[in-house]
C-alpha cells in the first residue's frame, strides 16, 4: 500500500524527533500501537506511532515541530473513551500519550488549591491532597484509579462529589494548554504577569473553551483545581423502589434539596451484574478497608459487623434502587441531612436496603477497571446523556419503551441492558443505559482487566451480527436523548453535537476552533470538527 503524504510527514516528524528528544519518546511497537489506538467501543485506524511527552516544555516543542511539519495529534489520557474520544480516524495521525505527564506540581493549602500536570490520576491527586486534609469539591469518576485529570477535563466526569459541586470542569480554576502550534496559554489568574493560578473569572472565561471539548481545542498540559476542607463526618443509606418511575422520582427530589454528595443507582439487571462480578475476596478488602476509614474502634467494629451480617443476600430480589453518601462538618450536621434526605426517599414509595453499597464504595473509590468487562467476559460498553431534573423521569420511560420494542433482537442475540442513574448538582439528570453482549474481546480489554479475573472469564468468537443490533440500540438511545434536549459527556466522535447547535452558536464555535486551530490538527474529526 503506498504511502499517503500524511504517512509521509508523520515519518520526517518522527525523524527530526528521534534526533532531538531521543528515541524513548518515540513508540512505533505495532502492538502498542494497536492498543492506544482503540477504545472501549471501537478500534480506530491505527496511529502512525506514539509521543509521550514529559514536561509542559516538552509538550510545547513536540506541538510545535508537528505543526511544522503539518501533522496531526490525538491526545490520549487513560483510554477510558467509548465514544471514540481519541481514536484516529484516518491515516497519518501520531498519538500523544499523556499518562508520562503526572506530576502533582503544588498543593497550596493557604490559598486552597492544587496544580496538577494533565496525566495525573484522580487516584494520585487524591492520595496526595488528602494527607493534607483537603481535597477537590468533585474528586473523581469511578474509573479514577487511571482516568487522568486531563481526559475527565476533556471528556468531562461524575460521581464523587458531584451531587453537590458538579462535574470536573466545576472544580477548575487555571488551566495551562498548548495551541496547535505550540503557543502556551495560560488562563484565570495563571494568565496574569506574576500572579498565583488562584482565580478562574478574570475577564472572560478561557478556561471554559478547553474544557469539554473533546481534546479539539488543545493540549491540555496543567490543571489547577480548587481545594476544600475533607469531610469530618459522613453517612449513607439505600433505597429500593418497585419502579423505575418511583425511583427517578425519588432522584429528582433529593436533587432539588441538595443534601448529598452523591446518589446514584441501578435497575435490577445492573444491580445483579455488580454483584455477580464482585468475588469473595473483594467482599474481604472492601470491609477492611471500610473499617479503616471509620475513625475509631467502636464504629469500626460495628460498621463491619453490620457489613459482615449483611452480606449479599439484600440484593437478590432488589428492584431500582438509589444509593446515597451525605457528608459534613460534624456527626449532627449529617444525621440532621440523613433524616430529610430518607424521609424524601420514603415520600417517594422507598424502602430502606442495607447501605452496603455507598458505604464500601466511599472506602474503596478506586477500583480497577475489571467492570468493563460483563461478569462472564461479556463486552460491555455504555452510553448516556444528561437531562434537566424534572425530565428524568420521563426519558427513563421512553427509553423503556425504545428497550422494549428491541426486546425481540436483544433476546436474540444474548444482549443485556441495564441503567445507571447519578445526579449533578440540583440541575443534571443523569441516565446511562449499559450494553452487555458476547463479543471478541479487544486489546484494551487485556490490558485493563486484571489477569486474575481474565483467566477466569469466557471467551467469545466475533458476533458482527449482535455488535450491529447494540448499534442499533445505542442510536435509539442517542435518539431519546435528543428529545429531551440531552446534553453529554465525552462527545467524541460519537454524540450529535454540530447537528444540535443553534446557528450562532455553532458559528462561534467554527470560528474559535479556525482561531486556535485553523489546520485541524488537534484530534481532527472530534466533535464533528474537520
Amino acid at each position: 500500500m503506498p504511502e499517503t503524504a500524511m504517512q509521509s510527514r508523520a515519518e520526517t516528524l518522527k525523524q527530526e524527533l528521534a534526533g532531538t528528544l531521543g528515541a524513548d519518546r518515540i513508540n512505533d511497537d505495532p502492538d502498542h500501537i494497536e492498543l492506544l489506538s482503540q477504545d472501549i467501543w471501537v478500534k480506530g485506524v491505527p496511529a502512525e506511532y506514539i509521543l509521550g511527552p514529559r514536561s509542559t516544555e516538552e509538550l510545547q516543542f513536540i506541538v510545535a515541530a508537528a505543526a511544522r511539519h503539518g501533522v496531526a495529534l490525538n491526545p490520549r489520557g487513560a483510554g477510558m473513551s467509548y465514544t471514540k474520544g481519541y481514536t484516529p480516524d484516518r491515516e497519518g495521525v501520531v498519538m500523544l500519550d499523556m499518562s508520562a505527564m503526572d506530576r502533582v506540581i503544588e498543593i497550596n493549602t493557604e490559598d486552597m488549591y492544587v496544580t496538577v500536570e494533565a496525566g495525573c490520576t484522580w487516584d494520585a491527586l487524591y492520595r496526595a491532597v488528602s494527607a493534607k486534609g483537603v481535597r477537590t469539591p468533585f474528586w473523581g469518576p469511578l474509573s479514577g484509579l487511571t482516568s487522568t485529570i486531563g481526559g475527565g477535563l476533556s471528556q468531562n466526569n461524575a460521581i464523587f462529589g458531584a451531587g453537590k459541586y458538579g462535574s470536573t470542569g466545576d472544580s477548575v480554576l487555571c488551566l495551562s494548554v498548548v495551541l496547535a502550534d505550540g503557543t502556551l496559554v495560560q488562563t484565570g489568574t495563571s494568565g496574569t504577569k506574576g500572579a498565583k493560578p488562584f482565580w478562574r473569572h478574570y475577564g472572560p472565561d478561557l478556561a471554559g473553551i478547553f474544557i469539554g471539548d473533546a481534546g479539539a481545542m488543545g493540549f491540555k498540559a496543567e490543571v489547577t483545581l480548587r481545594l476544600i476542607p475533607m469531610p469530618q463526618a459522613e453517612d449513607w443509606c439505600s433505597f429500593e423502589f418497585e419502579t423505575g418511575a418511583d425511583c427517578a422520582h425519588a432522584l429528582s427530589a433529593l436533587m432539588r434539596a441538595d443534601l448529598a454528595c452523591e446518589i446514584y443507582g441501578f435497575d435490577p439487571t445492573l444491580t445483579k451484574v455488580r454483584m455477580a462480578r464482585a468475588s469473595m475476596m473483594e467482599d474481604a478488602k472492601a470491609l477492611g478497608n471500610v473499617m479503616k476509614k471509620q475513625g475509631n474502634i467502636f464504629r469500626a467494629l460495628k460498621e463491619g459487623a453490620k457489613l459482615a451480617m449483611a452480606g449479599r443476600g439484600f440484593l437478590d430480589d432488589a428492584g431500582f434502587s438509589l444509593h446515597i453518601t451525605v457528608e459534613g462538618r460534624s456527626e449532627a450536621g449529617v444525621r440532621e441531612e440523613m433524616k430529610m434526605v430518607k424521609a424524601i426517599c420514603e415520600q417517594h414509595a422507598g424502602t430502606e436496603i442495607e447501605n452496603s453499597i455507598p458505604k464500601i464504595v466511599r472506602a474503596n473509590p478506586f477500583q480497577p477497571h475489571n467492570n468493563i468487562l460483563g461478569p462472564n467476559g461479556e463486552r460491555w460498553v455504555p452510553i448516556h446523556g444528561v437531562v434537566p431534573t424534572s425530565q428524568g423521569t420521563a426519558c427513563l420511560a421512553d427509553l423503556e419503551a425504545g428497550f422494549a420494542s428491541m426486546k425481540d433482537e436483544l433476546d436474540a442475540h444474548d444482549i443485556v441492558t441495564g441503567y445507571l442513574f447519578s445526579s449533578l448538582g440540583t440541575t443534571g439528570f443523569l441516565i446511562e443505559p449499559v450494553f452487555i453482549w458476547p463479543e471478541e474481546l479487544y486489546a484494551i480489554h487485556e490490558d485493563t482487566v486484571e489477569d486474575h479475573v481474565l483467566a477466569k472469564m469466557k471467551r467469545f468468537p466475533k458476533n458482527e451480527a449482535a455488535t450491529h443490533v447494540v448499534e442499533k440500540g445505542r442510536q435509539m438511545v442517542m435518539d431519546v436523548f435528543g428529545a429531551h434536549g440531552a446534553a453529554h459527556f465525552q462527545i467524541g466522535r460519537t454524540y450529535p453535537y454540530r447537528q444540535t447547535r443553534m446557528p450562532g452558536t455553532l458559528d462561534l464555535l467554527d470560528r474559535i476552533k479556525a482561531a486556535l486551530d485553523g489546520e485541524g490538527r488537534v484530534n481532527p474529526g472530534v466533535m464533528g470538527f474537520e
